[in-house]
């Protein structure tokens, strides 16, 4: 993973990357277990609110050999992020951006089709709105970490079930062998869709359509 400390480094990287950075049009590398939930799309923004779900939106870009960057998170798990599909070897991090938050977010859309951004807790509509245009102009997609304003989407975890052997003694000792996620995602207006994950040690995410054939249907008014 390539670590960015400050503007100068990142701006010498960034001009190291612009001859190789990758630009795939209109619709962006989406994983396979978000399919007919999500599609990403070039000049967008999402809101999730795990970095699991983050790092699976990253995971189909970074899987056809495309630039990723996080900002702003310095607990990022990277074993985590590899098991789920990115490739950390292109991957920039800037853990702390401080203050210029939106600068080196803004430089690195120049070169990365999908970046991370942990936001500050107050984000102002004109930095926004400033953000989503250089995000038109490169072909990038924008996933942040919480609250953003006029996001085309936003996914959130509304259920975890954890499953693995237990022992003969009932005691359920044993290694956990993976998780079962729900997921909903609310897309403007329209009805949100639900689905549930199956995410195994492996990190080999898929959906689990028996899962969501015996999960109760969830109306929005119960999801905040």
């Amino acid at each position: 993973m390539t670590t960015a400390p400050d503007l100068d480094v990142l701006r010498a990287r960034i001009r190291g990357m612009e001859q190789t950075g990758s630009r795939t049009g209109v619709e962006l590398p989406t994983h396979p277990a978000l399919a007919g939930l999500l599609q990403l799309r070039a000049g967008a923004s999402y809101g999730v609110d795990s970095l699991s779900l983050a790092a699976l939106m990253m995971a189909g870009p970074s899987a056809q050999g495309a630039w990723t960057a996080v900002v702003g998170v310095g607990d990022l798990g990277a074993e985590a992020f590899a098991s789920l599909g990115v490739d950390l070897s292109r991957t920039v991090l800037v853990p702390d951006p401080a203050e210029s938050w939106l600068e080196v977010t803004a430089a690195l859309v120049d070169v990365a089709p999908l970046v991370v951004l942990r936001p500050p807790p107050r984000v102002s509509e004109g930095a926004a709105a400033k953000l989503a245009a250089r995000l038109r102009k490169r072909s990038a997609a924008l996933v942040a970490l919480g609250d953003w304003p006029r996001c085309e989407a936003r996914l959130a975890v509304t259920g975890l079930r954890w499953t693995g052997p237990e022992s003969g003694a009932g005691h359920g000792a044993g290694h956990l062998d993976g998780r079962h996620v729900d997921l909903l995602v609310r897309r403007g207006a329209g009805p949100a869709k639900e689905a549930t994950l199956w995410i195994p040690a492996d990190g080999s995410v898929r959906r689990d359509r028996s899962a969501e054939r015996m999960r109760p249907v969830t109306r929005l008014g119960e999801v905040g």
